[in-house]
Parts: C-alpha cells; sequence; structure tokens
C-alpha cells in the first residue's frame, strides 16, 4: 500500500477553487438548482483528485465536502436554495469551531495547516488561531446577512468572488504577524536563500 506523499502546491487551489468556478458558472448558464448539482459533483471529483494525488485528502477538506453533500442534497431533494445558502455560514462554524477547539485541547489544526509553510514561535499559535476563528465566525455572519437580505444573485457573486477575495484580504493582513513570529531558524535560512 502506498504512504501519502507531499501534496504538489497546484493542488489545494485546484480543489478549492475550480468546485467554487464550475457552480458560478452553471449558476450563471442555468439555475441553482443545476448549479448545485454540479457543485457536488465537482466537489466529489476534486476529493478524489487529492486522494489520487497525494493518497490523503485534508481534513477540513472532507469535513467541507460533507457539508456540501448533505446541503447541496437537501437543496436539490426539497427544491429549495435555502440549504445551499445557509451551507457557506455552516462550514465557516465549523471552521471556527474546529480551529479554537483544537488549540484548546493542545492540538491546534492551523498548526498542522500552516506549520510547515510558516514555522513559527509557539507563543504565536494562540493568537493567529484566534484571528483565524473570529475571521471565519464573521463571513459566517455575513453570508447570514446576505442570503436574507440580497437577491439570489448578489449571494452566488458574494460566496463565489466575494468570499475568496475577502480572505485573500485577510490573510494578507496576516503576513506582519507571520513574519514577526516567524522561527529563528527559517529566518536564518531565508538570509542565507538570498
Amino acid at each position: 500500500m502506498s504512504r501519502s506523499q507531499p501534496a504538489p502546491g497546484w493542488l489545494q487551489p485546484v480543489t478549492d477553487y475550480v468546485p467554487l468556478t464550475l457552480f458560478l458558472i452553471a449558476y450563471l448558464t442555468t439555475d441553482i438548482l443545476t448549479a448545485t448539482a454540479v457543485l457536488i459533483g465537482a466537489t466529489l471529483l476534486a476529493l478524489i483528485l487529492s486522494y489520487s494525488v497525494a493518497r490523503k485528502v485534508p481534513v477540513l477538506a472532507l469535513l467541507a465536502a460533507g457539508v456540501v453533500a448533505v446541503f447541496g442534497g437537501l437543496t436539490l431533494f426539497f427544491e429549495d436554495d435555502l440549504f445551499i445558502k445557509i451551507k457557506p455560514t455552516i462550514v465557516q462554524v465549523l471552521f471556527a469551531a474546529a480551529l479554537y477547539g483544537s488549540y484548546l485541547f493542545g492540538r491546534p489544526v492551523l498548526k498542522l495547516v500552516l506549520g510547515t509553510a510558516f514555522p513559527l514561535k509557539e507563543e504565536a499559535w494562540r493568537p493567529l488561531t484566534i484571528r483565524f476563528s473570529v475571521f471565519f465566525l464573521v463571513m459566517a455572519a455575513a453570508n447570514e446577512v446576505i442570503w436574507r437580505t440580497q437577491s439570489t444573485d448578489f449571494w452566488v457573486a458574494f460566496d463565489t468572488i466575494g468570499q475568496i477575495v475577502i480572505t485573500f484580504v485577510f490573510m494578507m493582513t496576516q503576513v506582519p504577524f507571520l513574519m514577526r513570529h516567524q522561527l529563528e531558524e527559517s529566518k536564518g535560512a531565508e538570509t542565507q536563500d538570498s
């Protein structure tokens, strides 16, 4: 049996963003129910791709795919877009709870996810975990406000393009914190590389 191998850099962006892109395209060319079916199928294919390339599926991706399957399935079964609209809220709240809960139990998921890319001092993981947890809760609240007060067209744009842009901006605002709390060994390695 083959062991898991490090995932290539292109894999996560593809598995994260291609299903959303296909959902957006399907919505713009058909309707919300067809787009939901496309999202479910694309998410399943993304899991298969992740496993076939890296021989593993990240836990958070598996959790998100499960929520997509359940809420997308409910959307299709009841022919009611309410379920797909609350799906981002559920995912964001689960991410926030998983991040903060894992830190409380002494095994911060954020460190497992980001630790190799960003080796940080131990004391940096608590505030960073809190920042990410609060960010996910704010995104969940924003989703609730938007789907309840705006058109489906606006919600789809927010769910696909808006959330990606906001997440990117949030990540960029964390770069100074990451740089300040970087481990000395990794700072030295960067200096030698340049």
